[in-house]
């Protein structure tokens, strides 16, 4: 082993093997990254649907290696994502025994953080900088306060304030911020009014290529998931991720209603969250029979899963431009299908649908328009222009939106600290 590594602290929050999309692309980089680092990451026990397993709940602490990569997990309380309070509990949890576990890792000569979760995880860089005396990373996935104003999930001024100022704080005390967005990279600039603008760099989020890739539509397990769920001989609408609130998929269940009689069409959400509850009550109350819903699908069948939609919904709800960039992008185009973008103008998703020409985009809200969409989409399924939009993103990824990409730009920037 190269003992002349240098050392790196990951506070990770969610790690493998959760399914949160943050924790698959964080596995991936720390072990992309292994190579030059010797690399620790401090996150919960896997809890991301809110559950944990009895192995976990012995004590308090559990220390394990994954692949090369140490690896500190945190006991916390099981959680409901539909109840704020267990919600809060179950984070602050992470977040101070992630403090105290900053503790048990030896020295470190960067420490690394990603802004999950809200706030905290940019405050547990910060700390961990000043007790390694290390190097401070920031990388931000989601702005905060922006992206609570955004939906609405508070509104306490006092409250959102303080935020700011905190996220404002950790930025400062950064050596280098990470953006995963063109657009945000203008929202950090803006925070500062483009003054004392904290040293950034703006690198994509990725798939890795190599585990989700086109298939066949006849392909025995792709063949094997539709039979699973029902979803033979229908035309597949597919939602794959979190059902949380930055999405706005309440109000998009009305435009899906208006499909209700197209026996050859159905929707499908793969994934869990929030608003879980309420989208099957809405499926339930208005007696739709081509709406389903199938749990996450672990990250070895997912190259199934997604191969099985004909056109994928990448959608954001209003407010989100600048401030969050849909992970679930990369996986469609991964994939080689077209897609259903509901996003602003400008946001990063938008202008690589656009510069790619992998589907159809409107504005969030617009509401007529997404309906119109759907139906082209309907009308012309398994056309060449709807196969051409597919292969246009899988090789658009590949040329710009690898993993090696990413994470080569990832090792230049830690180092150059």
């Amino acid at each position: 082993m190269n003992t002349e590594r240098k050392k790196l602290l990951i506070y990770a929050h969610y790690y493998f093997p959760d399914v949160a999309s943050t924790g698959q692309i964080l596995q991936e980089l720390a072990e992309g990254m292994l190579h030059v680092f010797d690399i620790t990451i401090v996150c919960v026990v896997p809890s991301y649907t809110g559950k944990v397993s009895s192995e976990y709940k012995s004590k308090a602490y559990f220390r394990e290696e994954i692949n090369g990569v140490k690896i500190v997990r945190i006991r916390v309380p099981e959680f409901s994502k539909g109840n704020k309070t267990s919600r809060i509990k179950n984070i602050l949890a992470y977040f101070f025994g992630a403090m105290i576990a900053t503790f048990m890792v030896g020295k470190m000569d960067y420490v690394y953080s990603i802004s999950q979760p809200p706030i905290l995880g940019g405050l547990l860089g910060v700390w961990g900088k000043w007790m390694k005396q290390a190097k401070y990373i920031y990388n931000i996935q989601d702005f905060n306060p922006e992206q609570t104003m955004a939906v609405g999930y508070s509104k306490n001024k006092f409250v959102l304030k303080l935020m700011m100022w905190f996220d404002k704080f950790s930025c400062k005390h950064s050596d280098k911020v990470i953006v995963v967005g063109r657009d945000m990279a203008e929202t950090l600039i803006s925070r500062f009014s483009g003054e004392k603008v904290p040293n950034h760099v703006f690198i994509n989020n990725w798939i890795d290529e190599k585990e989700i890739y086109p298939l066949p539509s006849d392909n025995e397990k792709v063949q094997a998931f539709k039979t699973k769920y029902g979803l033979e001989n229908k035309f597949i609408i597919m939602y794959s991720g979190n059902l949380g609130l930055y999405y706005d998929l309440e109000n998009l269940m009305h435009v899906v209603k208006k499909f209700q009689e197209r026996e050859d069409v159905i929707f499908v959400f793969v994934g869990e969250g929030s608003i879980q509850n309420k989208l099957v009550q809405f499926r339930d109350d208005n007696n739709l029979k081509n709406v389903t819903f199938i749990p996450y699908q672990k990250k070895s069948e997912l190259v199934y899963s997604l191969n099985a939609g004909d056109v994928h919904w990448c959608v954001n709800a209003k407010g989100i431009s600048g401030v969050s960039v849909p992970s679930k992008l990369y996986g469609i185009m991964a994939a080689g299908k077209p897609i259903l973008g509901v996003l602003e103008v400008g946001s990063e998703a938008r202008l690589i649908i656009e510069e790619a020409n992998i589907g159809l985009v409107c504005e969030p809200g617009d509401y007529s328009a997404v309906k119109k969409h759907i139906r082209w989409f309907i009308d012309n399924s398994g056309s060449t222009v709807q196969k051409e939009m597919g292969i246009r993103g899988r090789e658009y990824l590949i040329e710009k939106l690898a993993k090696e990409v990413s994470i080569i730009k990832y090792v230049k920037e830690i180092k150059s600290q």
